[in-house]
C-alpha cells in the first residue's frame, strides 16, 4: 500500500515536469557527435522560446534528418509532431564550419539558418495547434487514439462533439493588421489579398501569407536584438502575446528616422522624430473643392510636436515651425494625374512626411480650402504606438492608391487602426474623408469641440481658413477705392494681367496692399493652369529636333526620378530592415544629402527650362503676372516715398 502512494506521489510530481513541447532527436545511425550536435542545435532552440511557446505546444516532436529534402531547403515540418532537417548540413554542423561558413540568406551563417529553421517550424506548429482552447489540443489526440483503437462507433461522448475554434497567430486580426493584410473597405471585414508592406523586408518570404510571415517574425523577434528597434510593433505585439520579452527596448534608438518631403530642396530632408516630444496627434481635414478628386475633402494626421526644450504641454501648439503632416498621396511619377488610373490603382499609395506650414499654404493659399485640425482622444501609450506604427510604414509601405477604394480617407483608417488598437476602430468603414471626421467624432475618438469658437479655433491653430475670404475682403477695398467692375474676386483673377494692370496707377497705399495680394494669389492661379498644361505638353508628342524642348523634358523626368526617395525612403538602403538604426544613419545623411544636392541643382535648372514646355499664351500670362507684380512693387515703394506709413487693409 505504502509502495503504491509514493508511485503515486511521483507520478503526481514528474507530470508537470514532462508537460511542454519535448524536441526528441531520431538518432538511428547517427555517430556520438552527430547526437551530441544535433542536441546542442536543438537545446538551443527550446532556450530561445518563450516559456508560454513551449507549455502550450505541449507534445512530443520528433527532429530527423533527412537526404531527401532540396538542396536550398534547410527543414520542413513532415506531420504535427516531427521535423525533418537537411541531413546534407549536418556534418557542417558537426566539425564547426556550418557557425561560420555564410550564407546569402537573412541570418547569415549556416547554422543560424539551422536555428532559424527549427524556430521558424516550430511556430508553424504552434499556430495550427493554437486553433485549440488551451487543453482542447491534448482531448483531440486522445479521442484520435481511440478512434484508431474502438473505431468512431466506440468514441466516448466527449469526442464526438466539435472542438471551439480560437484565433491562431496568423489570422488574429490584430496581427493581421500590423502584418500587412487589413480590412479591405466595404467587405465586411475581409482582408486585403495583396500586402503592400513590400519594403524594408528582412526576408520576402514573409510576404507569402500571414502563417509564413508569423514564423519569419518569430525567428528575428527570437534571434535579433535589434528587432525590437527596428519593428516595435510586432516586438510589442510578440511580447504581449507570450508575456516575455527577450531583450530590452531601453538600447533602441531615441526617435525615428525619417525623410521629411517639404519642397524646400536646399534642405536636407533626413530627420528625426521622437515620440516623446510629440504632445497630440490630430485629426487634419482639408474640406472639398470641385476638383474632381477632392470633391470629399483629404484625410491626414498632424503630430503636434514640441520644439526642443519645451516641455510636453498645451504651449506646444504654439510651435507651427515643428509640426509635421502624415499623408496618404498618390505618388504620381509621371506627372499625369488621370482619374481612369486613380480608379484602377496604376498610382503607387504612400505615406509622405510633410511640414506643417507647407501642407497649410497648399490648401490655404493655392487650393483656397480650409484645414480643420480635431484632437485625437488617444492616451500615451496609443499615441506612441501611433507615432512608431506611421514611422514604420513610412519606411515599409508602398501600396496602391484607389480614388474610391483606397484612398487617403482608407489609409488613414488604416494607419490609426492598427496603430492605436482602439476596438471602436474595428467596425469603421469609410472611404470618404468628411464621412471618416464624422465617424471618429461619433465614436468619441475626436474632439470637434475644439471648432465651435471659430476665432478662438483660428487663434489656437485647431482651424486655418482658406485665403479665399481673405482674398474677397482685399478685393472689396478695390471695389472701394477703386471702383472695379467685377463683383467677385474670382472674375478679377480670371482678367488677363495686362487689364489688371491699369488699375495700378490709381491706387493709394491701402489699394495697392490689396492689388499685391491678389497679383501674387493671381501668380499662384496661373501655376496651376501652367502645371495642368505641362501634363499634357510633357506627356503629348514633340518634334523630334525641339532640342530645348526635349532638355526641359530631361530635366522634369531627372526631378521626379530622384524624388522618389521622399516617398519611399527604403531605396536609399540595400540593406537592413524595418526601421533603420544607428549603424545605417550615416549611409542615410550621405545618400539624402546627395540625392537633395541633385533635387536643387535640377530644380534650378528647371525654373529656367521648364517655360519652354509650356504654350506661348501661358508663358506670356505668367511673364504679364511677374510683370504686375514688379511694378505694384515700384508703386508702393513710391508712395511710401511720398508719404506716410502703410495702413494694412
Amino acid at each position: 500500500m505504502l509502495s503504491r502512494l509514493l508511485c503515486a506521489t511521483l507520478l503526481l510530481v514528474a507530470g508537470p515536469l514532462q508537460a511542454g513541447l519535448r524536441l526528441e532527436l531520431q538518432d538511428d545511425g547517427l555517430t556520438t557527435a552527430q547526437r551530441e550536435a544535433s542536441q546542442a542545435l536543438l537545446d538551443e532552440a527550446l532556450d530561445a522560446l518563450p516559456p508560454r511557446f513551449v507549455e502550450r505546444l505541449d507534445r512530443r516532436v520528433e527532429v530527423l534528418w533527412r537526404n531527401d529534402l532540396p538542396d536550398n531547403g534547410y527543414g520542413r515540418v513532415t506531420r504535427l509532431d516531427a521535423l525533418a532537417l537537411n541531413a546534407k548540413l549536418l556534418d557542417g554542423l558537426v566539425d564547426g564550419s556550418a557557425a561560420r561558413e555564410r550564407t546569402n540568406r537573412p541570418h547569415g551563417t549556416v547554422r543560424r539558418e539551422l536555428l532559424a529553421t527549427v524556430l521558424h517550424e516550430l511556430t508553424h506548429l504552434y499556430d495550427r495547434a493554437r486553433l485549440w482552447p488551451d487543453g482542447e489540443w491534448q482531448r483531440l489526440q486522445r479521442c484520435r487514439r481511440q478512434a484508431a483503437d474502438l473505431g468512431p462507433v466506440g468514441l466516448p461522448d466527449r469526442c464526438r462533439g466539435q472542438t471551439a475554434r480560437r484565433f491562431t497567430l496568423s489570422d488574429d486580426p490584430r496581427l493581421l493588421d500590423l502584418a500587412g493584410w487589413p480590412q479591405r473597405v466595404g467587405s465586411r471585414g475581409q482582408r486585403e489579398r495583396h500586402n503592400g508592406q513590400v519594403a524594408r523586408s528582412p526576408d520576402v518570404y514573409e510576404l507569402s501569407n500571414p502563417r509564413e510571415f508569423v514564423a519569419v517574425n518569430m525567428e528575428y523577434f527570437l534571434l535579433d536584438p535589434s528587432y525590437a528597434c527596428r519593428r516595435p510593433s510586432l516586438y510589442r505585439y510578440f511580447s504581449e502575446h507570450f508575456g516575455w520579452s527577450p531583450v530590452d527596448r531601453d538600447t533602441c534608438l531615441d526617435g525615428y528616422a525619417y525623410l521629411n518631403a517639404g519642397r524646400d530642396f536646399g534642405r536636407v530632408p533626413l530627420g528625426k522624430l521622437d515620440p516623446e516630444r510629440v504632445y497630440e496627434v490630430d485629426y487634419l481635414f482639408a474640406e472639398a473643392n470641385d476638383a474632381w478628386v477632392s470633391r470629399w475633402g483629404h484625410s491626414m494626421l498632424r503630430l503636434v510636436v514640441c520644439a526642443p526644450g519645451r516641455p510636453r504641454g498645451p504651449a506646444c501648439r504654439l510651435d507651427l515651425d515643428h509640426h509635421l503632416v502624415l499623408s496618404y498621396r498618390a505618388f504620381v511619377g509621371d506627372v499625369q494625374l488621370s482619374s481612369w488610373d486613380g480608379l484602377t490603382g496604376v498610382y503607387p499609395s504612400r505615406l509622405f512626411v510633410l511640414p506643417l506650414s507647407q501642407v497649410i499654404d497648399e490648401y490655404t493659399k493655392v487650393e483656397m480650402r480650409s484645414l480643420a485640425s480635431v484632437p485625437l482622444r488617444l492616451n500615451r501609450t496609443e499615441q506612441d504606438m501611433l507615432v512608431a506604427r506611421a514611422a514604420e510604414l513610412h519606411w515599409s509601405y508602398d501600396g496602391d492608391y484607389y480614388f474610391l477604394s483606397n484612398n487617403c480617407a482608407v489609409e488613414t483608417l488604416k494607419l490609426l487602426r492598427s496603430g492605436t488598437d482602439r476596438p471602436e476602430l474595428v467596425g469603421l468603414d469609410s472611404i470618404m474623408p468628411n464621412g471618416l471626421l464624422d465617424l471618429l467624432i461619433a465614436r468619441g475618438l475626436a474632439d470637434r469641440s475644439v471648432l465651435d469658437d471659430p476665432k478662438e479655433a483660428l487663434r489656437l491653430g485647431y482651424r486655418f481658413d482658406s485665403f479665399r475670404d481673405r482674398y474677397q475682403a482685399m478685393f472689396a477695398v478695390l471695389r472701394q477705392r477703386l471702383a472695379v467692375p467685377q463683383a467677385r474676386v474670382e472674375e478679377w483673377l480670371a482678367l488677363p494681367a495686362e487689364r489688371r494692370r491699369p488699375w495700378f496707377e490709381n491706387a493709394d497705399l491701402r489699394a495697392s496692399a490689396a492689388l499685391l495680394l491678389l497679383e501674387q494669389a493671381a501668380l499662384r492661379r496661373q501655376l496651376l493652369l501652367a502645371q495642368d498644361e505641362l501634363k499634357q505638353r510633357y506627356l503629348g508628342p514633340r518634334a523630334a529636333d525641339d532640342e530645348l524642348l526635349a532638355k526641359a523634358g530631361d530635366t522634369l523626368e531627372g526631378i521626379l526620378a530622384n524624388s522618389g526617395f521622399l516617398s519611399r525612403p527604403a531605396e536609399m538602403l540595400d540593406s537592413g530592415y524595418g526601421l533603420p538604426q544607428a549603424g545605417e544613419w550615416q549611409r542615410l545623411e550621405a545618400e539624402a544629402s546627395e540625392r537633395q544636392q541633385t533635387l536643387h541643382r535640377l530644380s534650378d535648372d528647371l525654373d529656367r527650362e521648364v517655360r519652354l514646355l509650356l504654350l506661348p499664351e501661358r508663358r506670356s500670362e505668367l511673364e504679364a503676372s511677374e510683370a504686375n507684380l514688379a511694378r505694384l512693387g515700384e508703386h508702393l515703394r513710391a508712395l511710401h516715398k511720398a508719404g506716410g506709413g502703410l495702413e494694412l487693409p
